[in-house]
Formats: C-alpha cells, structure tokens, sequence
C-alpha cells in the first residue's frame, strides 16, 4: 500500500488503494456469487444436461451463459432445452443468458460408395471435384465448396477433419483438382474442411444460419449470436440486418476463425459487441 500511494503521489494522481484482499476474488471457488466475476463461464448444452435439476447444479456451480450449438440438433431440440435452461435459472435464482452458436458457412468432405471411411495413404494422388452429388472413393471425392478451383494454386494446402488429413494442390483443372495425401488417414464422410490462407468466398449466413436467427433467436428472445466464420464488418452489419428489429437487443459476438478475420479485426471489433477467438479452426486456417 506504501509503494502504491507513493507512486500516486510521484504522478499526482488520486491514491487507489483496495481496502481488502483481492486474492479471493481471483479463485472462482471463493466466489460463490458468479455475478461478482469480472470473467463469466461458458457452458455448451448437450444430451447430458436433460434435466431441469441438472442445470440447477451446474448453475449453482457457476455458469453464467448457456451456448446451444447450431451445427447440431434442430429448432424442436433446442427449443425445449431453452425452456430447461429458463426454469432452472428461475428456480436457482439467478440469470443466465443464452447463447445461439451458428452453424456459419463451411467446407465438407462429400460421400462414398460405400459409405464408411475411405483409406488414404501418404504419397498417392487423390482428385477432388465439387458436384457434391458424386459419391466417391479413396482416388476421387467431392468437396462443398463450388469455388474450390478458382480458390487454390498449386502447392495450396487443403486440410481436413480437424487437420487430420493434409492434402498438397499438385494442378488445378476446370472442374478438379488433384492433390498428393501428406499422411495416412481414415477419413469419413462429411468431415470439415480448411484452405490455410486462403478466403473462403462463402456468405457468413447460410441459409440455415438465417432460419436459425430469425425463426429460433429472434422467438425465443436469445441474448446472444455468436457469428461463424465473421471475415469483415460488413458480415456484422448484415447479421445486424438479418436480426431485424425485433432482435435488435441481441448481442453479436463475431468468432475470429480465419486470416481474413485476423487482418480485419479492428473493424470487425468496432461492429461487434464481442470477440470469440475460435482457436480450432484459427489454428488449422493460419500457415505456420
């Protein structure tokens, strides 16, 4: 306390000093009440909290935010968790917002012929084309992504299932592109995917993403969008249109996901209410 009102008095500033120990408010244990935390937890609604008395406890325990993943699960599911959520928060006494995590846009592997998982091994070649309609094999499948031609260059880096298989563009043709296998992999269907570097030439709202705003977060009052994928300002602003007027007191939280968000962070941060840094796919979108 002496070196801090020194230091006060050097500057000739007002002397701020704690009249109490602040160690204890550091720990989320001795803090009982979440409402005094300057950091609030975030806790992701899954199968296993099918109770109302389920989420009394994890209430009680300190969760401040409920998050509902849209890229799982439909209106009727979620719906019925927020009502869960809703009661357990009247009968604990305390609030709890609700977060909608949107599915946003994004890259899938496409399906085989068999179904399953395909056997790729390091050094072979592997063709993808992006009629995602064709049902592949491990020489040839489909990507989601229309614009994957114009989008990659020879020795671009095509990652997928969360960066279990990399893929390097050896040429790029009208309708195709062939690639060498990097590793080993058991690759399924429907797998995400990611193009280091690159911008995704894809609308930060699906047509998913748009239903789930305006159909489920708009009517059901949520209090919080967390935007996939959010590349500029201008998403921000178009989300803010999608919403309307009637979910004009919905708070954005745009997700840092790739290099073109990165780049653009300070105009994203100036139209968002929030920042998530989404260290998965941020880590597979930057090149080392």
């Amino acid at each position: 306390q002496t070196a801090a009102m020194a230091a006060s008095s050097a500057w000739g500033q007002a002397q701020i000093v704690p009249d109490l120990d602040m160690t204890a408010y550091c720990k989320l244990e001795d803090v009982p009440d979440s409402l005094k935390r300057k950091c609030k937890v975030v806790c992701t609604m899954g199968p296993n909290q099918s109770s109302v008395e389920a989420m009394v406890n994890i209430i009680n325990a300190g969760m401040n935010v409920a998050r509902l993943n849209f890229s799982h699960g439909d209106h009727e599911t979620h719906g019925a968790m927020v009502k869960r959520i809703r009661e357990a928060a009247k009968q604990a006494n305390k609030p709890v917002a609700i977060l909608l995590d949107t599915k946003g846009p994004e890259i899938r592997t496409g399906f085989f012929k068999e179904g399953g998982k395909i056997n790729l091994v390091a050094g072979q070649d592997l063709k993808l084309v992006t009629d995602y309609s064709f049902k592949g094999d491990n020489t040839c499948f489909a990507l989601s992504y229309d614009k994957l031609c114009q989008s990659v260059k020879e020795g671009s880096i095509i990652l997928c299932a969360d960066g279990s298989l990399s893929l390097k563009v050896k040429s790029v043709g009208t309708d195709h592109v062939m690639t060498e296998v990097m590793n080993n992999c058991m690759l399924g269907e429907r797998k995400n995917c990611n193009l280091p570097g690159i911008q995704v030439d894809l609308p930060v709202l699906q047509e998913k993403d748009k239903d789930d705003l305006v159909n489920f977060g708009v009517a059901n009052g949520v209090d919080f969008v967390a935007a996939s994928f959010v590349q500029t300002a201008e998403d921000v602003k178009f989300i803010r249109e999608t919403l309307g007027l009637r979910g004009r007191s919905i708070k954005i939280i745009s997700k840092i996901e790739n290099e073109a968000g990165v780049k653009n962070f300070a105009a994203i941060a100036e139209a968002s209410d929030g920042i998530m840094v989404a260290r998965g796919d941020l880590g597979m979108e930057i090149p080392p």
